[in-house]
């Protein structure tokens, strides 16, 4: 998408916004603009900070797609000034660092023994997680803000002038590409595709959702989740570039100024729809699904109904991530750098801690019991829940009268 059409888009914004100058006081807009004010809350679960470490450059106010990622023997991250990074998720120490002299902008995608990530510029680069000693080079059209996916020979990206291209993994080179229509105006960003089974699931900024073959390339479905509504184009934006979640048989999406859905795996058959308005996406576990809407509250759905069950309104213009399951609780960061708790019961604040002063917009990664997110200074840190000590040491055996 030609850049002055994105900054046309945000300019749009601004004078919608400035308009609202015309039937109110200056000061009661601007407290309308700002972000909600933390207020204390009572801490329930015991967060401890493991490790945390510097990964590289800040890339504040960019919005790049950068966060850890795992693949159960160690946990990989990037930074915008090109450093990649593998880290013993046991105690951070850094077990390689590779300098690839570009600016980045997602990943890293990781899967196979293999480690992809994008860069400003349209490159895609694929590295080894033995000693992340580079494999290739491939050059695109278009910069990819979100992280690639890697399975099996096969490296799948979506960039952001709306095309899906899958490469092979042993040379870079493309095996086949999906283009779809690109509206005039579309925010900035681009979904991370998920896989199902051996199809790809990947969202655009016309608001379509398609299931494509990995092999093949061939689509196995496509289906509008947004249609597309307003007179204007700001109010025809239906960008899908949010995460996309995939559970069983059933798979999880959100446009801006559209809804959330339920789809089936093997038909794209929309199971349920809610009429919620999302940029970062959808996350779900076995009972529910998470979302972050438009104006910052976070709402927990009955996975199997799309039935609101909770919503909590405390982060209201604070930016909050997409919601991830940990422990008993859903966790997102926010744009001051604060992590933040809520219990998947009801959404209860449960603890709050923060990682430093930049914001966490890439949101956070969960790999077994541990919780890694990065910040947009270029911080890395993992967390884990502390387990109530026994008050007193029970007998292993039950006294027995008879024995």
């Amino acid at each position: 998408m030609n850049c002055r059409l994105r900054i046309a888009a945000l300019a749009a914004v601004t004078l919608i916004l400035s308009a609202c100058s015309w039937f109110g006081g200056k000061d009661d807009d601007e407290k309308l603009l700002e972000p909600l004010e933390l207020v204390d809350i009572q801490t329930t679960l015991d967060v401890a900070k493991l490790w945390s470490a510097r990964v590289g450059d800040d890339a504040e106010f960019l919005r790049v797609n950068l966060r850890p990622a795992g693949d159960g023997n160690r946990i990989y991250a990037a930074s915008r000034d090109g450093n990649v990074i593998a880290f013993d998720p046991a105690n951070g120490k850094q077990i390689w660092k590779v300098k690839l002299e570009t600016k980045l902008s997602a990943g890293p995608g990781v899967g196979d023994g293999m480690l992809a990530v994008g860069s400003a510029d349209g490159t895609i680069i694929l590295l080894n997680t033995s000693d992340g000693t580079e494999r290739w080079r491939s050059n695109l059209s278009g910069e990819t803000l979100s992280a690639p996916l890697v399975s099996g020979d096969t490296v799948i990206v979506a960039t952001v002038d709306n095309l899906l291209r899958a490469l092979r993994a042993t040379d870079g080179s493309e095996r086949w590409i999906i283009e779809q229509s690109t509206p005039l105006l579309t925010m900035r960003g681009s979904a991370t595709p998920a896989l199902a089974g051996r199809a790809v699931v990947a969202g655009f900024d016309n608001g379509r959702l398609a299931a494509i073959d990995i092999d093949s390339g061939d689509i196995v479905w496509d289906v509008v989740l947004a249609p597309p509504s307003g007179r204007s184009d700001l109010e025809r934006l239906s960008d899908i570039d949010g995460q996309i979640s995939v559970v069983g048989q059933d798979i999880y999406a959100g446009s801006y100024q559209g809804r959330i859905a339920s789809l089936a795996v093997e038909s794209g058959q929309v199971l349920w729809a809610r009429e919620i308005s999302t940029y970062v996406g959808v996350a779900a576990d076995w009972n529910s699904v998470y979302t972050t809407d438009a104006g910052g509250e976070v709402v927990a759905l009955s996975r199997r109904t799309g039935q609101e069950t909770w919503r909590q309104a405390s982060l209201l213009r604070r930016e909050p991530t997409v919601p991830v399951a940990f422990n008993t609780t859903v966790v997102v960061g926010d744009l001051e750098g604060y992590l933040h708790f809520f219990s998947v019961a009801d959404g209860t604040p449960v603890a709050r801690l923060r990682l430093g002063n930049q914001a966490i917009s890439a949101g956070v990664v969960v790999v077994a019991d541990r919780l890694y997110v990065q910040n947009d200074s270029g911080d890395i840190a993992a967390y884990a829940v502390q387990q109530p000590k026994r008050s007193r040491k029970a007998p292993d055996i039950a006294a027995d009268d008879g024995a």
